[in-house]
C-alpha cells in the first residue's frame, strides 16, 4: 500500500515538473506545444505510445477549448488519472496566469508612457502578421476542397461589412458540411479540429466588484465552452465581445492583449488573464483564467472517453468540417478589421509585410519577432508620432 501511495505521489510529481517546466518554455502556438510533447513524452520518457498520443490529439481536436491544454490535461489522465488531469493540466497554465497577469499589472500603470506607445507601435503590425501567418498553417492543415474556400470567403466579406461575428454562419456552414461531407453522401473526410459559438453577456464597469467578478467568469466560462480549435480562433470573437459589444476595451487595447497572449508561452487564449486584469485588475484575471480553461478541464474528463466511441461519425465530421472553413474565413476578416487600427502610416505597412516575410521564409520564434519590432517602433515612434496618433 505504502509502495502504491508513493508511487502515485512520485507520479504526480513528475506531471506537476514536466508540465511547469513546459508552461515556461513552450512557445509557438498550439501545434509547436503538442508537437514538443509528442517528441518529449513519446520518445524521451515512453510516457505514452506513439497510437496513444495520436488517438490523444485527434480527440482533442474534436473539444472546445484550446488544443495544447487540452491535450496536456489528456495526457496527464491517461499519466495520473483524475487528479493527475487536474495537477498536469494547472501547472500547465499556472506559468501562463503568472507572466500575463505580471504583464498586464505593467501596462496598466506604465500604459500611458511614450516607450510603451511606441513599443505596441512597432508590435502591432507584427501581430497581425502572425495571426495572418498562423492562419495560413490552420488553413494548409484543414481546408481540402472549393466548398470549404467558398465557406471561407462567404465568411470573411460577412465579418468584414459586419464588423463583427455572426454565430449562425458557423452553425450554417456545419449544416452544409453534414449535408455534403456527412452520411448522406457517403463521405468518411479526416478529423479536424471544431468551431467557435461566441458567448454573450451584459456589459459591466471596470471595476472589481462581486458584479463585476461574476460577469468576467461567466464571460470566459461560455468563451470557453463554445470556443473550438486552435486558440487563434478565438480572436474575432473576444474582439466584437470585449470591443464592439460590451466596452470593455477599446480597440487598441485589444491588440495590445493579443500581442501578450502570442508572445508569451502557452496559449494564444491566455489573452482572458491579460484582459481580466484591465477590466477589474488581479481578482479579474483570475476569474477570467478559471473561467476561459475550466471547460477543458470538464470536457476532457468527462466528454473525451464518449467522443472517443463516436468521433468517427460522419456527419459529426462533416459539421466539423464546415466549421472549420468557417472559422478560417472569420480569422481573415478580422485580421482586415484589427488591420486598419495596427496599420496607419507607411512604417506599419513596412512593418507588418516584411515580418510576414520572415514568417514565410524563417522559423522566427513569436518572442523575437516581437522584441525586434518593439525595438523599431521604440527607435521609430518619436519621429512619426503625430501621424501615429491620427490613426488611434
Amino acid at each position: 500500500m505504502t509502495t502504491t501511495t508513493e508511487s502515485k505521489r512520485d507520479s504526480m510529481a513528475e506531471l506537476a515538473l514536466y508540465f511547469l517546466r513546459l508552461g515556461f518554455l513552450g512557445f509557438g502556438g498550439p501545434v509547436a506545444l503538442v508537437g514538443q510533447m509528442e517528441r518529449e513524452l513519446v520518445n524521451d520518457k515512453k510516457w505514452l505510445s506513439k497510437e496513444e498520443m495520436r488517438e490523444s490529439i485527434a480527440i482533442c481536436q474534436s473539444l472546445p477549448g484550446p488544443l495544447a491544454i487540452q491535450v496536456g490535461i489528456y495526457v496527464s489522465w491517461l499519466r495520473g488519472g483524475f487528479w493527475g488531469a487536474w495537477v498536469g493540466g494547472w501547472c500547465f497554465i499556472l506559468p501562463n496566469f503568472v507572466i500575463v497577469a505580471a504583464l498586464g499589472a505593467l501596462y496598466v500603470y506604465l500604459g500611458d508612457l511614450q516607450p510603451v506607445t511606441a513599443i505596441f507601435y512597432g508590435v502591432s503590425p507584427a501581430v497581425i502578421a502572425l495571426i495572418l501567418h498562423s492562419c495560413y498553417r490552420l488553413a494548409k492543415l484543414g481546408m481540402e476542397d472549393w466548398l470549404q474556400w467558398a465557406i471561407a470567403g462567404f465568411c470573411l466579406v460577412v465579418t468584414v461589412i459586419l464588423q463583427a461575428e455572426v454565430a449562425l454562419l458557423f452553425i450554417g456552414a456545419g449544416i452544409v458540411g453534414i449535408l455534403y461531407y456527412g452520411s448522406i453522401f457517403k463521405r468518411t473526410p479526416a478529423t479536424l479540429p471544431i468551431v467557435v459559438v461566441p458567448a454573450a453577456v451584459a456589459p459591466i464597469a471596470p471595476v472589481a466588484t462581486g458584479s463585476t467578478l461574476g460577469k468576467l467568469l461567466l464571460f470566459f466560462l461560455k468563451a470557453g465552452s463554445l470556443t473550438f480549435g486552435s486558440g487563434l480562433v478565438i480572436v474575432p470573437f473576444l474582439e466584437q465581445g470585449l470591443v464592439q459589444q460590451y466596452g470593455w476595451l477599446d480597440q487598441r487595447q485589444f491588440l495590445i492583449a493579443v500581442a501578450i497572449g502570442m508572445i508569451s508561452p502557452g496559449p494564444v487564449v491566455i489573452t482572458a488573464t491579460f484582459v481580466g486584469y484591465l477590466v477589474a485588475g488581479f481578482w479579474g484575471s483570475l476569474v477570467s483564467t478559471i473561467g476561459i480553461f475550466l471547460p477543458s478541464f470538464l470536457l476532457v474528463l468527462i466528454v473525451a472517453p464518449i467522443l472517443a466511441r463516436h468521433r468517427g461519425n460522419a456527419n459529426v465530421q462533416g459539421f466539423v468540417k464546415g466549421a472549420y472553413a468557417a472559422a478560417i474565413g472569420t480569422i481573415l476578416g478580422a485580421c482586415i478589421l484589427l488591420g486598419k487600427i495596427a496599420i496607419g502610416d507607411w512604417l506599419t505597412i513596412a512593418i507588418g509585410v516584411v515580418s510576414l516575410a520572415i514568417l514565410f521564409r524563417w522559423k522566427v520564434s513569436n518572442p523575437v519577432l516581437i522584441a525586434a519590432t518593439a525595438v523599431v517602433g521604440l527607435i521609430a515612434y518619436p519621429w512619426l508620432q503625430p501621424a501615429w496618433v491620427m490613426v488611434k
